[in-house]
């Protein structure tokens, strides 16, 4: 798709043929908005950055290259500036035609094909099965998703990926909680929950399933007996849970991997035996962590992970005291599985209660894919929720906090995904109750879906004032576009004509968010011509005594509508058709 920055980008690179030697290094050479759009369209860094190679001045080079660029067709004025920077503004007809570019391809604008097909591996979300997802769960599972699907339109090949964190000890937790439920089913009063297990009205259910299927069977037996069975039970149920969870936050993943199958099936230890061969497994003793005191600190000789060779600050343990494997160790086999699988691109989304875990799987990454894999760790920030400017708990279902679901039915699914990607994953968010169901601007879902509704609205009165008239976007993508002169109009179109480049940076960077802050300035540029329509007459969308200029509004109109739609595609989120 169209990416007009990636265009001339090529027009610059053929404009330098003659001016510097052919042999020279252009993959710096970039061509961008300058910084002040005063400044001019796009901007180009070619002369600063190749100045060195070609061993000539900047601003001598920058003067020779902005000759060549002024006899293009599409550019209309070309400046020099400071000490080598080319700035360059583009002609109204060159813009016009990109809008309609975005009338041909529809919703598909902004597709690209900058991946080239890579495969990328997206893990995000694996909560524990031990309860329902909360809304710290849902940020995650939000910014996972839609940087998933940035990266499919920006062309890579996706795999969403939910890891299941079932051989710990909570997983044990979690079943005898269950067993005090099924007990509990089976009409003896279990009485205060014990602190150390789960207490959510949650796990009920599974216990009087648990009772229904197999009565008193497991009432009295030792827990060596009982324990497995209700292990694989209250997992499979948690996750059911889960997946339901998701499902109604529009979230489907494609794989979901088992640690405990993955140990079961000796995975950890062929990874660690691979590391071992290679000399980067031995034993050792740390010293003692920052803060620790010689009285509280036992040193022992351990299996350590030589991470400190790969970019980590310490070398990491890989066996607990009673000699099995720690979570680093099972964390090194599932990364290893997803590289053997195909996907030396990785990107995990975790909570930023893991912050001190990324340098050391970052380490291990790189030694167990001998430098052919790379991994991106995107932490999520707390949440908060809020109502009338305090914090706000709707729930006790799960026993301590608030569930996901209960977020979804009090805003609707839509709300909580554009909301949750609003700010950068690592910025904690505040979820405001009352903001997120109000209709104004300060509610960003409502102000880019209002545009949206406003923009199908100018086009159903299009269509009676044009009736009989072919007004599909094909249609529209011919029609005389020359009428479009208001600097606001012009601005509209470059700002939508941005969009293919907003896709591919953001992908490229892995920053979903950026697509709400653009969203958030394509709707308030376009309220804004609303708005001036309003107390201007000759700015109206729609003017009866002028078809071919009402055709051209009209085109700009539904250009905003397909990329509002377009960026909200990406995120998992429906556009409204009108505001009830």
């Amino acid at each position: 798709m169209s990416n007009c920055f990636r265009l001339f980008q090529a027009v610059v690179q053929d404009a330098l043929v003659g001016i510097v030697p052919a042999d020279l290094d252009l993959s710096r050479v970039a061509v961008e908005p300058p910084r002040d759009a005063a400044h001019g369209d796009m901007a180009t860094n070619a002369a600063m950055v190749l100045s060195k190679q070609a061993k000539m001045n900047p601003k001598a080079l920058a003067e020779q290259l902005a000759e060549k660029l002024r006899q293009h067709p599409d550019i209309t004025s070309v400046e020099v500036a400071g000490p080598g920077f080319i700035n360059w503004r583009l002609s109204d007809s060159f813009w016009r035609a990109q809008l309609s570019a975005i009338l041909k391809a529809g919703t598909n604008w902004g597709d690209s094909d900058i991946g080239k097909g890579q495969k990328v591996n997206v893990e995000y979300v694996s909560a524990n099965p031990t309860g329902p997802m909360h809304i710290g769960h849902a940020r995650g599972a939000v910014v996972g998703d839609a940087l998933a699907a940035l990266l499919e339109k920006a062309g890579y090949d996706v795999a969403r990926e939910y890891y299941i964190n079932d051989a710990g000890a909570q997983v044990d937790v979690l079943a005898r909680s269950v067993h005090l439920r099924y007990r509990e089913a089976l009409g003896e009063t279990i009485g205060p929950i014990s602190e150390g297990l789960y207490p959510g009205e949650y796990l009920i259910g599974a216990g009087q399933a648990l009772a229904k299927a197999h009565g008193d069977k497991w009432l009295n037996a030792p827990e060596s007996e009982w324990l497995t069975a209700f292990r694989h039970f209250a997992v499979d149920a948690m996750m059911d849970m889960i997946r339901d969870d998701l499902a109604a936050l529009g979230v489907e993943h494609a794989v979901f991997t088992s640690e405990r199958a993955m140990v079961e099936a000796g995975a950890v230890d062929a990874a660690l035996k691979n590391l071992e061969e290679r000399g980067l497994i031995y034993t050792g003793v740390l010293e003692p962590p920052k803060g620790k005191t010689p009285e509280d600190w036992e040193p022992r000789p351990q299996t350590l992970f030589k991470a400190t060779e790969f970019g980590d600050d310490v070398d990491r343990p890989l066996k607990k005291s009673d000699g099995s494997w720690t979570y680093f160790a099972s964390d090194i086999a599932y990364h290893k599985s997803k590289f053997d699988r195909g996907f030396p691109v990785m990107i995990d989304v975790w909570g930023a209660d893991h912050g001190g875990y990324v340098k050391r799987l970052q380490a291990a990454v790189k030694a167990i894919t001998e430098g052919q894999g790379a991994l991106d760790v995107k932490l999520c920030q707390m949440v908060s929720l809020m109502k009338n400017g305090e914090p706000y708990k709707m729930s006790k279902r799960a026993g301590t906090f608030v569930t996901l679901r209960d977020l979804i039915d009090e805003v609707g699914k839509d709300v909580v995904r554009f909301i949750m990607l609003t700010r950068k994953n690592d910025a904690q968010l505040d979820f405001d109750l009352d903001k997120a169901l109000e209709q104004s601007r300060d509610n960003p879902v409502f102000y880019v879906q209002y545009a949206h509704a406003r923009a199908c609205s100018v086009a159903r009165h299009g269509a009676e004032m044009f009736k009989g008239r072919d007004l599909s976007d094909a249609a529209l993508s011919g029609v005389d576009l020359s009428g479009l002169q208001d600097a606001d109009e012009m601005a509209l179109i470059r700002l939508m004509a941005a969009w293919p480049r907003l896709v591919e940076s953001a992908a490229e960077s892995h920053e979903p968010h950026r697509v709400a802050y653009y969203l958030a300035d394509l709707a308030a540029a376009f309220h804004g011509l609303w708005n001036r329509g309003r107390d201007e007459a000759q700015l109206r969308f729609l003017i009866g005594e002028n078809p071919d200029l009402s055709l051209a509004r009209l085109a700009l109109v539904r250009g905003v509508a397909l990329v509002a739609a377009s960026g909200l595609k990406v995120f998992g989120v429906e556009p409204v058709l009108e505001m009830r």
